[in-house]
């Protein structure tokens, strides 16, 4: 453990007196932090949906096969209960849901107008406020190809309510999503070049041969990024809280538990980076294309993952900042508890798993 210590101790003192690498890991969370837009709106298609029909009747059948034939909407679940649509939105599986009064269709037939509720996911504010306009469009049309000769005024008026980001704010949004993609950047890539610059410098060798074990000299090596990381994590935090004023809904422990995992899955890719590679540029350039592009497209945090084709939702299961999103989404915005992370978190310790073994099976004590 001394040992161990003291390659963490040097590890430290190589990152400190380095001014490139303190802005790396401090500067770009910051300003990122601070000038962050709102994430890229883009027409949403095939958004789940979720109905709760009390009428049964002609007219909402008819109404609910107009949203299902659309491009916009599936149906995924249909309930008999509000407890069952606020337990479905907890499990993140739909983005709507639709509620039809019981007297839906007579309310159009004798008094020309009709109510509906519409209960939306707005921690991603662009994406519910899309979704209510689409939900209108189609309830017009709805009504003037069903009722043509309808005396007016003639309407059905959709009642809206926003759940988790009522003011529609933009912050829900892309702070989770810049952090799961500072933390993906800064880890991996501060990992894998530290480790390889030992490399091209010569001092690996000299590890190498001491009586330190090699897999603790990698280790080591990681361990203050961990730190640092979590240093990161607070920092946008407090940002977040103190100046974007979203507050935590979740268990700040848990946040702090899930963003130590999404770190150590991060460190390992690095490691995973640095045994492939032999120099610093090759490194650099892999941890930025390949791990920053994903976490831009694949997190779900600018593009919505349900719109892209299938072979592209099968390739973003494997990237591990969709993950984190969805569990800092949960937990920041949502303020859900473990019990409704339990899938993310599997998946996320099995990429951890999966890319150390694949290290250590790949990790050459001899260098020549």
């Amino acid at each position: 453990m001394k040992q161990f210590l003291s390659f963490v101790r040097k590890e430290f003192y190589h990152v400190l007196r380095d001014r490139k690498t303190l802005f790396i890991l401090f500067g770009m969370p910051v300003v990122q932090i601070l000038i962050f837009g709102f994430a890229l709106s883009n027409e949403v298609k095939n958004s789940k949906l979720l109905v709760f029909n009390q009428a049964q009747d002609e007219a909402s059948a008819k109404l609910i096969n107009e949203l299902e034939v659309s491009n916009y909407f599936e149906i995924e679940k249909v309930v008999g209960s509000y407890s069952e649509i606020h337990q479905t939105f907890k499990q993140g599986d739909i983005r709507l849901a639709l509620i039809i009064p019981a007297n839906f269709g007579s309310d159009l037939a004798h008094q020309n107008k009709a109510s509906l509720q519409l209960i939306n996911d707005a921690s991603d504010p662009n994406t519910a406020t899309t979704l209510n306009n689409y939900v209108n469009i189609i309830v017009q049309d709805f009504l003037a190809q069903n009722y043509p000769s309808a005396k007016l005024p003639f309407a059905i008026l959709p009642q809206t309510r926003m759940l988790y980001n009522p003011q529609l704010q933009g912050a829900p949004n892309f702070v989770p999503g810049v952090m799961a993609m500072i933390l993906m950047l800064i880890c991996v890539m501060m990992t894998a070049v530290s480790i390889v610059r030992e490399k091209e410098n010569g001092t690996m060798e000299v590890l190498l041969v001491s009586p330190f074990k090699p897999i603790l000299v990698i280790l080591s090596k990681a361990f203050p990024y961990l730190l640092l990381s979590l240093v990161n994590v607070t920092s946008i935090l407090l940002l977040s809280v103190y100046l974007l004023d979203l507050p935590i809904q979740g268990n700040i422990f848990m946040l702090y538990a899930v963003s130590t995992l999404f770190i150590i899955t991060c460190l390992s890719i690095g490691i995973l980076i640095s045994v492939l590679t032999n120099s610093q540029q090759v490194a650099m350039l892999i941890s930025l294309m390949g791990m920053m592009l994903p976490a831009l497209l694949f997190s779900g945090f600018m593009f919505p993952i349900e719109n892209m084709p299938l072979p592209l939702q099968v390739i973003s299961n494997i990237v591990p900042s969709k993950w984190y999103y969805i569990m800092v989404k949960g937990i920041m915005i949502k303020g859900l508890g473990i019990s409704s992370l339990l899938k993310e978190t599997a998946v996320l310790v099995f990429i951890t798993t999966v890319v150390l073994i694949i290290s250590i099976k790949k990790f050459k004590i001899r260098l020549a």
